[in-house]
This record gives structure tokens, sequence and C-alpha cells, in this order.
């Protein structure tokens, strides 16, 4: 699996609309009312790399096996949700289940669509949504620094969650605390308002190209590293099209690539992660690790006892896989190399584990 993203937002800015497009089903409801979504819908999307489509070509694979995303659409937090506005905050606490959040945010006009709102404004609706996350954080870190609770964490994590604490009330950019203390320690802390975060502008088909005068003042705040500018209707209207029409429509609009595809790319570079692949005559597949991993570490992906009994890994590039025509003349041309425990894996490696059972 890749990595697991919460698409959260206020009610009706479009995010049951975009999950349905994105995992091309139609789990979530999509209504125009608050509060449509009340249990949070989860669908899994395979990555579609074309590398991999190679690699079982040139294996002749009888399986191939894409890495995932899995995609969360939590109901539409408002206002005052941290104490129970709305549908509450046990909605939250989905939250705390992904590597990362998508902020839906809502970029566009519309008299037909209801706003929670008077107006859009997409940096108030983003602020509202961080606002209840802190809050949210702010009662979880006080139970767990109360005396009763405060033994079952390390030195480290309440280290981490006082200086939480102290940046939440002192209304500090949270944000800060990773220059503080060590990043791993930081995600087990499961702290809302640190959770690696992509935003999303929801835009009508006339902005989809350029945007509009929503997401430029979004973007003039929060740059455009993880912003993203999709219309979640025309992406659904997409996902309903054969692959040819589906070309057509974009090339019409002028879109270049599909939003799961901005999404997955955006996402793996906020989780920094990486592929690594296996192939041969029985599967091809693709395998998800953070970046920099070692190899013992990739071998576990695949399944523990690679990691406890690892002696070596054949290891090839992609690019020279392709162009040996695969394993054995990869090795015969010395494009194979065997390595050892401290080789950092790179992406697009093509990898097989020698271990000990």
């Amino acid at each position: 699996m890749g990595f697991k993203c919460g698409i959260v937002g206020l009610p009706n800015v479009g995010k049951s609309t975009l999950f349905n497009a994105l995992t091309n089903s139609s789990k979530a409801q999509a209504e125009n009312f608050p509060f449509c979504t009340i249990d949070p819908n989860l669908g899994i999307v395979p990555v579609i790399d074309e590398r991999l489509d190679s690699l079982a070509d040139i294996s002749n694979s009888k399986k191939k096996i894409y890495t995932t995303i899995s995609f969360v659409d939590i109901a539409g937090l408002v206002k005052g949700a941290s104490q129970g506005e709305g549908l509450g905050n046990k909605f939250l606490s989905h939250i705390r289940e992904v590597d990362s959040i998508i902020h839906m945010i809502r970029c566009f006009d519309s008299d037909d669509i209801q706003n929670v709102n008077v107006d859009v404004d997409p940096i108030r609706d983003l602020e509202i949504i961080q606002t209840e996350m802190k809050l949210a954080d702010l009662e979880s870190i006080q139970k767990r620094l109360d005396k009763k609770n405060k033994k079952n964490f390390s030195k480290e994590q309440i280290a981490i969650l006082e200086t939480a604490l102290s940046f939440i009330n002192n209304d500090q950019k949270i944000e800060e605390i990773y220059s503080l203390f060590e990043k791993r320690e930081i995600e087990i802390s499961g702290l809302l308002s640190l959770k690696p975060s992509l935003y999303v502008c929801n835009v009508d088909e006339e902005s989809i190209k350029t945007g509009n005068i929503y997401t430029k003042k979004f973007i003039e705040k929060y740059g455009d590293k993880n912003t993203i500018i999709i219309s979640a209707e025309i992406e659904s209207q997409i996902n309903s099209f054969n692959n040819i029409e589906k070309k057509n429509y974009m090339e019409m609009l002028g879109i270049k690539e599909p939003g799961i595809k901005k999404l997955t790319n955006k996402g793996y570079n906020l989780l920094n992660l990486e592929t690594f692949f296996t192939s041969g005559p029985e599967e091809s597949r693709a395998w998800t690790i953070k970046k920099n991993s070692l190899a013992p570490s990739a071998a576990g992906k695949i399944h523990t006892d690679f990691e406890k009994g690892f002696i070596k890994v054949e290891t090839v590039s992609y690019q020279d896989f392709v162009d040996n025509n695969g394993w054995v003349n990869s090795k015969n041309n010395g494009k194979m190399r065997l390595e050892g425990k401290e080789y950092v894996i790179k992406d697009g490696d093509v990898l097989n584990f020698r271990f000990n059972t």
C-alpha cells in the first residue's frame, strides 16, 4: 500500500464528489445539503505506473500489481466541531488514522450549491478547519499529559506534547515544532494539526486551466508547492468516459493529467515516498517505501522474513532493466549489482532479494 489520505473540509465543498471521482465509485453520497457524509468512506485506488506496465511485458508476468492509495471521505466539519457542533468531533478521530490530509477548499461561486458561510473565502474556510484540529489536539494533549496517563509515554513524546501545548496556547505556528524534534517522533504523536497536508482548490470548469480570484488569493498565502487546482465535477465526468473519450475530453479542456495523477505526485513528494519494483514470470509488482530506505527495510515491505533473513539484493535500475530486456541480459551485460545491508534504495530500482529462511 502507498499511503492513506483523509479528505476534509467544510460541508458542501465537493469532498464526496472528489472522492467518488478519485475512487471511480458512488460510495459517498454527494448531495446538496450539509452533513451528507455521516460515516467516513474508504476507497482504495491503484497508482497507475507506466514503468510497471513495461516491466510486466518484459518479464511476461502472469500478474501485475500496482501500489495503492487509500482515500477516506470524512464528514464536513464546521466551526465548533471540537466542541460537538455539527456532527461533533467523532469525525476528527478518523483523521488521526491517515498519513496525510487533503484539505478540500471551495473556490467557486454557485447559487445551486449551498454554502455554510455567507460568501466564498478559501483562507477563512481553511482556518476554520485548522482551528478545530488545534482545539481537538489541545484536548488530546491535556488528557495525555494528565499524571495518570503521562507514565505511558516516552520522554521524547512528553516533550513534543508539552511543546505543542505551549505553541497552541500562545498562538505560535505549530509547524515550527519540526525544527525541534525528529520527524519520526512527531509522527508518532498523532497530532492532527501536524499531519502533512495537501490543499485542493475546487474550481468550476472556467477556472480549471488558470485558476480564479479565489485560488490566486489562496496561493498567495499558502504557496503552490502543496496546492492543487482541481474541478471535482470535471474529474467526475472524466471518470465516466472510456480511455479514448477521457483523452479527447481532457485535450478539449486543456487538462494535461487527471486529478489522481496530480494528487499522487504531490502526495509522494509531501510524504517523501518512492517506488521500487519486483518483476518475474509470476508477477511484476510496485512497492512504496520512504526515500533513503535501506535494503533490509525494503525487503520487509514484501515480508518480515525477508528483512530478518536478509543476505543481499540483486539490483538493476529501471532503465537498465528495460534497455537490456530483463534480468538475464542485465546480468550478462554487467548492469546487475549485488548490494548489501547498507544499500540505499533508489526510485525505480528493480530488486530480487536473497535471504535465509
